[in-house]
């Protein structure tokens, strides 16, 4: 699939014809530079949460896991302890998976420890810029570069961060530009 021309007139990514949420976050968010280590912690839980589901119930969800989570607040999140656990398992607003719960926390505790913080150790991982994609089937899963910021992640006590996961995570936060060639989306990188 290639860009396809919407009813304003902008051509887009076909993985944002969906809905307005996806149009509203592809256009303003996705493929964007991102910066900040709670921002970072945000995407990185939310890219975890997604796992296994359609991005559109966790953009539906957002707002409630940004009030779940504290608005990911590391500081905040890294306290959590097994009442909050518990609660968020009862909280029908978010997705309720124990194992991406208790990761999420657990998370937030490994990235409040870093020297340098989430935001420099994820950046840290940017490929170098590259051609955008034509198509959407030449848009990759996974890269080197994930796998080795995976593996980083993975070796420092994240978890719930595969390649893919990282992958995507660095799609969300403009380390990559995945926006097919014909998108109107343009940023500086």
């Amino acid at each position: 699939m290639t860009a396809e021309l919407a009813a304003d007139g902008r051509i887009r990514c076909p993985w944002s014809d969906g809905s307005q949420l996806y149009r509203d976050y592809h256009d303003t968010e996705w493929g964007r530079p991102l910066h900040g280590d709670d921002a970072m912690f945000e995407r990185m839980c939310l890219e975890a949460f997604q796992s296994g589901l359609a991005w559109i119930t966790i953009l539906r969800k957002r707002p409630a896991f940004r009030t779940a989570f504290a608005g990911f607040s590391i500081e905040h999140v890294a306290e959590f302890g097994a009442e909050d656990v518990n609660r968020l398992l009862a909280d029908t607003g978010i997705v309720r998976n124990r194992a991406k719960i208790e990761s999420a926390i657990a998370n937030a505790k490994v990235a409040r420890a870093l020297d340098a913080g989430l935001d420099e150790l994820i950046w840290s991982f940017a490929p170098p810029a590259r051609p955008r994609p034509r198509a959407i089937g030449d848009v990759p899963a996974t890269s080197p570069e994930s796998i080795a910021l995976a593996k980083e992640l993975k070796k420092r006590g994240f978890r719930f961060i595969g390649p893919t996961t990282a992958y995507a995570l660095m799609q969300a936060t403009g380390m990559v530009d995945d926006h097919l060639i014909d998108c109107w989306v343009r940023h500086d990188g």
